[in-house]
């Protein structure tokens, strides 16, 4: 079973419709990574297609450093045939060719953009997050792989697309995202990382959607804005005048993914992997490296 650190809730930081808890922890772990974003880019770790014709559940990570590269539940990546979001968080090997699941974000284009992705700096919502997680979980738990209910997360990216009056020529939840940089760049200025915060929990109007922690500050403060950006778009669609939740709400959530009926799954890359449903419509997993939760998430229906 994975072994959480303890936790401290921090106090929030609100804006309008959005709360954020900083989650404190015991200390950083000694485990040695790169962040998908700061590795793609320089030439020596590369995402593509898997064939010239493609596959849209699979892309392949090449890995051409002798560091491992952690790539995140949820986070987009532009480029190639279509843009893709991960399916599940993965710690690429140094000095490996590695096929990662990932979903269709942007169901109306199938020809190169590019040869190869970059990181898109942005994240799944968390309602697109629970879609993923939910049907991810099935399948894994099954034994089916990391594959997601493809259609579900159509549906939800033009749904939001379409609640939030953007236009796309190709369905991508890119172009939601690009067309409400104002706000994005307004919600992100009043919701600042907290120093020291291993992980955090958010609010969208009165209740807890998602919560996520990571193995260590150094990672936690340079995904923050990145994991944000979802959760603004959840933020963008809710009703104004909610009760606010409060710390002993996250306490709660807390508590329910210490106690989460947990069980191993093959992992994608490195570590070990564990997912539990609960009830309520709540959904978690976790990657761990001996022991080490690097990277562990709840998410729960909107």
């Amino acid at each position: 079973m994975p072994s959480f650190p303890q936790v401290r809730v921090g106090a929030p930081v609100c804006h309008e419709t959005l709360t954020v808890f900083p989650l404190f922890g015991e200390g950083p772990s000694s485990l040695e990574y790169l962040l998908s974003d700061e590795a793609l880019g320089g030439g020596a770790v590369t995402v593509e297609e898997v064939s010239e014709s493609g596959s849209v559940p699979n892309l392949v990570v090449d890995n051409q450093t002798d560091s491992q590269v952690l790539f995140l539940e949820g986070e987009e990546l532009r480029g190639a045939k279509q843009n893709r979001v991960l399916n599940t968080s993965v710690l690429v090997a140094g000095k490996t060719r590695t096929t990662i699941p990932v979903s269709c974000v942007e169901q109306g284009r199938w020809r190169f953009r590019t040869r190869q992705f970059g990181s898109g700096g942005s994240h799944a919502s968390s309602k697109l997050r629970h879609v993923l997680k939910k049907s991810v979980s099935s399948s894994s738990l099954e034994g089916r792989g990391h594959g997601s209910d493809q259609g579900a997360v159509c549906q939800e990216v033009g749904r939001q697309l379409a609640s939030l009056g953007s236009q796309s020529m190709t369905g991508a939840m890119a172009d939601t995202y690009d067309s409400h940089q104002n706000r994005l760049t307004e919600f992100r200025d009043h919701l600042r990382y907290v120093e020291g915060a291993v992980g955090l929990a958010v609010a969208v109007g009165g209740k807890v959607v998602s919560l996520d922690l990571f193995d260590k500050p150094a990672t936690c403060q340079k995904v923050w804005d990145r994991l944000l950006t979802g959760v603004i778009m959840d933020a963008l669609e809710a009703t104004p005048g909610q009760e606010k939740p409060t710390e002993n709400e996250v306490e709660r959530v807390l508590t329910v993914l210490r106690d989460a009926p947990w069980q191993q799954t093959p992992p994608v890359g490195v570590g070990e992997e564990f997912r539990a449903e609960m009830a309520g419509d709540q959904h978690a997993s976790s990657l761990a490296v001996n022991g080490t939760v690097v990277h562990g998430s709840l998410v729960m229906a909107g």
